[in-house]
């Protein structure tokens, strides 16, 4: 069987699987800052209640011998998300990728920013911000790795499962410098 990846905005159908994939995140590791598992409607309105530049894609599998909806299988979800609240800041945006736990070390967070950098670029945005617990080290080689450089390091802006939390934040320009 043949599978191909593909790209599509996430939809209300959706949002239970990128529910259950993020509060996995949630209780169990600290790639998530927040300490409570999150709720369909938070889920809603992170998502879908946004302007459409800032629209989130999932993360399927097609089964290329299907035709049907239901050969579609999501393996996680990407965010793009405001950097700040001020119309300076519109041109940058954050990225996020959260795959299925089995999903992970299989190139699709390659694959997701190789999509989400073009997506980007179609929206007019110029540089790209992903902010990294810094335990989380798959992700901090992967950002590296796809070229992006440690623009910051904060040190103890989180608390959970009693310890403190170091962030780094990693960036790209992405858009075409202006004369």
């Amino acid at each position: 069987m043949q599978t191909t990846i593909t790209f599509d905005t996430i939809q209300e159908q959706h949002l239970p699987e990128v529910l259950d994939i993020y509060n996995h995140y949630v209780q169990h590791t600290t790639i998530s800052f927040h300490t409570e598992l999150q709720t369909l409607e938070q889920m809603r309105e992170q998502i879908l209640q946004v302007p459409e530049r800032y629209r989130s894609y999932a993360i399927l599998e097609q089964n290329n011998e299907a035709e049907e909806q239901s050969g579609q299988q999501l393996l996680g979800y990407i965010l793009i998300t405001r950097h700040k609240n001020k119309q300076a800041y519109d041109t940058t945006a954050e990225i996020t990728v959260y795959l299925k736990p089995d999903q992970t070390g299989k190139g699709l967070g390659s694959q997701s920013l190789t999509f989400i950098e073009q997506a980007a670029v179609d929206s007019g945005f110029h540089t790209l911000v992903a902010t990294v617990c810094t335990e989380n080290e798959n992700s901090i080689r992967l950002f590296e790795r796809r070229g992006y450089e440690k623009c910051a390091h904060f040190r103890e802006v989180g608390r959970k499962f009693d310890r403190w939390l170091d962030i780094a934040s990693y960036q790209k320009i992405i858009g075409k410098q202006e004369e």
